[in-house]
């Protein structure tokens, strides 16, 4: 069985409401109405009851004929009709039990009665109800009337509203339907800052995240390709030559050189797609001093600092000062290269300086994102992988660059020492 839509639930919904409204304020009207014809009646009985007694204790009885539609009666203390002005109102014995001076009213089979006590004996005024019934029968009739007159026009009210209050949202679901991950364009559609609207603009923000998210991969995936395709390109003209001449060292040396860096762009690019950076750390109580000057000489660029102890995955805090250090070294060569430490406050600063020809300041903005480039070369994936490292750890990477002369400072914080 297929759901039923938004519009149909909604428009259900509110007819079972206008019917439950509907139906409750006419019971209501017609309750109101019997219970004021009642009321008035009752009222008029009393009063008409509480004078004739006034008038029997004065001795002033008068003649005890009807008037006016209500009827004179006089009962026995015993019961016994003593006078009876109308059959067809005669009272039950169990009505004239406990009548006293102040007069009261009962209700009987087509009539009501006014009871109290006189001198002469007990006083019944009477009235016929048949002109209320007959009013209830009508405003029955006219009641009933008016619902099948009003409910059919509400539901098509109901219906309009509905149709009117669902029209957005019916608009909004056919145009996100027709997105796929081929058209990730923001659903065009104006409304107000209501729950309909933000949902569409949480909608638009989606799909234009998945929208850079494409461009973005599309993008890694070209710089990749083109990244990978040169060193593979190097190495299989390597491993050609060296199979025309199997003992040349040189061609040799190069293919591996050249394997080793495509092995280091592919630990870089999967580090970065899996974001093992921030995610797998081993942390060890790590001495910085050792492992910046353990990096310095890898890379024969010079080192002085302060000794410094971080809580640290070792591993990636080298690969932090690799990046670095490779990085200056392809702008500046390791003479043009130092590398310093000292502590600064909670933090050890790690300072890694060139003097290279600077980064131009177009690029400053964007230096630590994926594939982008310094002057130096390199795949650009270095710097993005450090700067993953040191957030990390809870540190920082900046950068301070000028002709001849770039400062890449990294802060960490320090163990803290026992007391």
């Amino acid at each position: 069985m297929p759901p039923f839509s938004f519009r149909f639930r909604l428009f259900l919904s509110f007819s079972l409401l206008w019917l439950l409204f509907l139906v409750a304020a006419l019971y209501l009207a017609g309750r109101g109405v019997e219970r004021a014809l009642r009321g008035h009646l009752e009222a008029t009985l009393l009063e008409d009851a509480r004078r004739a007694a006034e008038a029997y204790r004065k001795g002033q009885a008068g003649t005890l004929l009807p008037t006016g539609g209500v009827y004179l009666h006089l009962y026995a203390e015993d019961g016994e009709a003593l006078i009876l002005t109308q059959e067809a109102h005669r009272l039950a014995q169990e009505a004239l039990q406990g009548v006293g001076e102040v007069p009261k009213v009962v209700w009987q089979e087509g009539f009501a009665a006014a009871l109290v006590r006189t001198p002469l004996g007990l006083l019944a005024l009477t009235q016929d109800t048949a002109p209320i019934e007959l009013a209830l029968r009508a405003l029955r009739r006219a009641l009933l009337e008016a619902f099948f007159l009003l409910f059919p026009l509400g539901v098509v009210l109901v219906y309009l509203t509905a149709r009117l209050a669902a029209r957005p949202l019916e608009k909004a679901a056919r145009a996100i339907a027709e997105r796929s991950p081929e058209r990730l364009d923001p659903v065009p559609l104006r409304l107000p800052k209501d729950e309909f609207g933000r949902m569409v603009e949480a909608v638009n923000g989606l799909l234009l995240a998945l929208q850079e998210a494409k461009a973005k991969e599309r993008a890694f995936l070209a710089e990749a390709s083109h990244e990978l395709r040169t060193p593979l390109t190097v190495l299989l003209g390597h491993l050609d030559r060296l199979g025309r001449n199997p003992g040349d060292l040189e061609a040799l040396a190069t293919a591996k050189a050249t394997a080793e860096r495509m092995r280091r762009l592919v630990e870089d690019l999967l580090a970065l797609a899996r974001g093992e950076a921030e995610r797998t750390l081993n942390p060890h109580i790590v001495d910085l001093h050792a492992l910046a000057a353990e990096a310095a000489r890898e890379y024969g660029v010079g080192f002085t600092g302060e000794e410094a102890e971080v809580l640290g995955d070792p591993d990636r805090l080298l690969q932090l000062l690799r990046n670095l250090i490779a990085n200056s070294v392809r702008a500046a060569g390791p003479e043009g290269v130092q590398v310093r430490l000292h502590k600064e406050g909670g933090f050890a600063r790690l300072e890694v300086e060139d003097q290279g020809p600077g980064i131009p300041p177009e690029l400053l903005p964007r230096l630590f994102q994926r594939f982008a480039r310094g002057p130096g070369g390199g795949a650009g994936l270095g710097l993005a992988i450090a700067q993953a490292i040191a957030r990390a750890h809870g540190g920082e990477i900046a950068v301070e660059s000028q002709p001849g002369r770039t400062l890449f400072r990294v802060r960490l914080p320090l163990l803290e020492e026992e007391p």
